[in-house]
């Protein structure tokens, strides 16, 4: 993590005496509950409870000064008769983007208007006690609810991933350990279609291929569902496994590896495919299958002659079925190399964040003789490796990533 940005427990009760003058607010403590901690807390946009620290309140309101100056400029774009129809489109566009954002900052500056004049309803009023109390109470919370608001409009300012809401492309593959790296690659993909299944995602295996003992080389899946890219984008990486293989007859421990890949899926807007720069071959399925298998050129190759990217699906009888899936497998890895050109030209390269994602670094070790799963990025340990390979249990490292990918965020949002 880049940077600790921290926060003090709000003292709510001594607060509102120093708003009404009490004279002995400085001599009574507040309540141990709302006392600061003596620790320092990190501050994380889940916990509503926690006080927007000083520093990101003072650049949000930068930020909201300059939203609605730009939602004022486009509001002018918008209802100008003489703006063409391109300039008209953008405008509407970027204008409807920043609709929701606007009607928080409209809702919170309502509020600390409301908030204002609590205040001094409280300080100047000469009301009997009985309305002073009532004053107070509405003021605190009012005062909760402009925190209400600060959060979710904090959490809308925040950097994002465009891609975050797409479906996904997921691909496996055997890596360093023979045979007992495909039977881990099989449990890896298997451990993704649960975790897809406990979602409410739909998994769909778009291409498989066997070893010799029924594990897998290659595997590709696409996952559809709210959110599943933003989920599972920093799932790319090593995954590493040291047990004891099926074959090993002197139980020594091995250790193996697969490479996952995890890509946002395209659309067809997204990527235009040019039939010139697209060479297809078709050939014969291999492998265990029906009678159509070594009898019918069913396999699809589809090679992208200007990146030089190949894909090829055997997965279907029909020809046509393994071509469209395997354009849109190719669309999403082309996507992919746009997306990373896109930030490496812009120095926001995904080291800067989680780690690369690189194939080559190891971001994951499955012990299973101590019955332990490490995620070497965050540091975090789960002792229940049965419960991570069936697909319960693979959220304690993926919210761990997007918590510090949150705080990375807001480190950079305050730097």
């Amino acid at each position: 993590m880049q940077q600790h940005v921290r926060r003090c427990g709000g003292v709510a009760f001594a607060a509102l005496r120093r708003v009404r003058h009490f004279p002995h607010a400085a001599d009574t403590p507040p309540p141990a509950s709302w006392r600061c901690p003596s620790t320092p807390r990190l501050y994380s946009t889940a916990d509503m409870s926690q006080q927007l620290p000083a520093n990101l309140v003072q650049i949000m309101e930068q930020r909201m000064k300059l939203i609605e100056q730009r939602s004022a400029f486009l509001q002018e774009q918008i209802n100008q008769p003489a703006a063409s129809p391109e300039e008209y489109s953008r405008a509407n566009k970027e204008f409807h983007k920043l609709e929701s954002t606007m009607e928080l900052i409209k809702d919170l500056r309502s509020k600390q208007k409301e908030i204002e004049g609590l205040k001094s309803l409280v300080t100047n009023s000469a009301e009997e006690k009985d309305m002073l109390e009532m004053a107070a109470e509405e003021l605190l919370e009012a005062v909760e609810e402009e925190k209400r608001l600060q959060h979710a409009l904090f959490r809308t300012l925040l950097p994002k991933d465009e891609a975050d809401e797409r479906d996904c492309i997921l691909e496996v593959r055997a890596g360093t350990g023979g045979e007992e790296a495909s039977l881990f690659a099989m449990d890896i993909f298997r451990m993704y279609e649960k975790y897809s299944q406990k979602n409410g995602w739909k998994f769909d295996a778009i291409d498989i291929m066997e070893s010799a003992v029924k594990g897998y080389k290659e595997a590709s899946g696409a996952i559809s569902g709210p959110g599943a890219y933003g989920k599972l984008k920093f799932e790319s990486g090593v995954h590493r496994v040291q047990r004891v293989p099926v074959t090993e007859k002197s139980g020594r421990v091995h250790t193996s590896a697969v490479s996952v890949a995890v890509l946002p899926q395209a659309d067809e807007v997204d990527v235009q495919l040019r039939n010139e720069d697209l060479r297809i071959d078709t050939y014969r399925s291999g492998g265990s299958g029906g009678q159509s298998v070594n009898t019918t050129d069913s396999a699809v190759r589809i090679t992208h002659v200007p990146t030089g990217t190949v894909v090829a699906i055997q997965d279907e009888r029909s020809q046509h079925q393994n071509k469209a899936k395997a354009l849109k497998v190719l669309r999403a890895r082309l996507y992919e190399l746009e997306r990373h050109r896109l930030h490496t030209d812009r120095s926001k390269l995904r080291s800067e964040q989680i780690g690369s994602g690189d194939r080559s670094e190891r971001i994951r070790t499955y012990n299973f003789p101590q019955g332990r799963v490490t995620d070497h990025r965050v540091g975090v340990t789960h002792h229940a490796i049965e419960d991570v390979m069936e697909g319960e249990s693979l959220d304690v490292f993926i919210d761990a990533l997007l918590l510090q990918e949150e705080m990375d965020a807001i480190a950079s949002f305050a730097s």
